[in-house]
């Protein structure tokens, strides 16, 4: 690893390294808060998958999740959102919602996209190696949360991995991105024209057979500009009653889809992760 910045800050520290990741097959960044509890010897870890367009910066900057991490003794993880660099493929129209920026927390299986964009491995697999082998994060109480497509990411990897995480949470999640025009032109170009392919990343799909139940929980503005079209929280809601899946869903009156809205509510989520990671010591 190669370290590019450091700040101290409430006592802890901020950092931001870059490394050559195996997975993704292309240097890769991100950032880690280290809590000043962290002399003391290992503490929970909370990974954070941001949007699309997101960098591992974003939340680091926006959220001001720190001061509350501090508090509790949180390490917390935030990851870029796809592979980047010299010869990774790009959308050929340069578009926001697909390519650079727009992982999508998978592993992509068509041409070009399969030899970099290989996200859920990194994000499950590489990244939290790193960690665990680098910094005093203790591996059996770790946790994932996210915003929007990090949301999706998020809800769709714990749900796939009760084994590797506590708990759940999310800011607006993309929850079926099978039904929405964000994920169909995703999932079209990563993972091709199988539709049941699809369903592996696709949290609606997903919590029917999930065993065994992550507390979870969910936050959505009532004014996000992209409720109806593309978030669809419903589909989930319906899927989880169906499935006997308990998840606490909060509608946040008047809120957006932006940073403003995750920096109103991170503490609440910090301390909802906290609670349960200090119940799995």
């Amino acid at each position: 690893m190669e370290s590019i910045s450091y700040n101290k800050m409430f006592g802890g520290e901020q950092r931001r390294y870059k490394h050559v990741s195996e997975s993704l097959s292309c240097d890769m960044f991100f950032s880690i808060y280290l809590p000043p509890q962290v002399s003391g010897g290992p503490v929970p870890v909370l990974y954070w998958l941001s949007g699309l367009t997101g960098t591992d910066e974003n939340f680091v900057i926006k959220a001001g999740a720190q001061r509350t991490a501090a508090e509790l003794g949180l390490i917390i993880v935030t990851a870029d959102t796809s592979p980047r660099g010299e010869g990774v493929p790009d959308d050929p129209e340069q578009a926001y919602d697909f390519g650079l920026g727009a992982g999508f927390y998978l592993n992509a299986t068509e041409s070009p996209w399969n030899k970099h964009y290989r996200m859920y491995d990194y994000i499950t697999q590489e990244l939290p190696a790193l960690i665990n082998a680098n910094f005093p994060a203790d591996p059996m109480r770790q946790s994932v949360f996210g915003h929007s497509m990090g949301g999706h990411g998020a809800l769709s990897i714990a749900l796939k991995n009760p084994d590797k995480y506590r708990s759940v949470s999310a800011f607006a999640p993309i929850v079926s991105p099978i039904n929405c025009p964000w994920g169909r032109k995703a999932f079209k170009n990563y993972l091709g024209d199988d539709v049941a392919s699809w369903q592996e990343y696709d949290s609606v799909s997903l919590v029917g057979r999930a065993a065994p139940h992550l507390p979870m929980l969910i936050d959505q503005g009532s004014a996000d500009e992209f409720l109806e079209k593309q978030l669809k929280p419903d589909l989930f809601l319906a899927a989880c009653e169906e499935a006997g899946y308990p998840v606490q869903f909060i509608s946040r009156e008047g809120y957006d889809h932006s940073y403003f809205f995750i920096a109103s509510f991170i503490e609440e989520h910090l301390r909802f992760h906290n609670k349960i990671l200090r119940e799995a010591s």
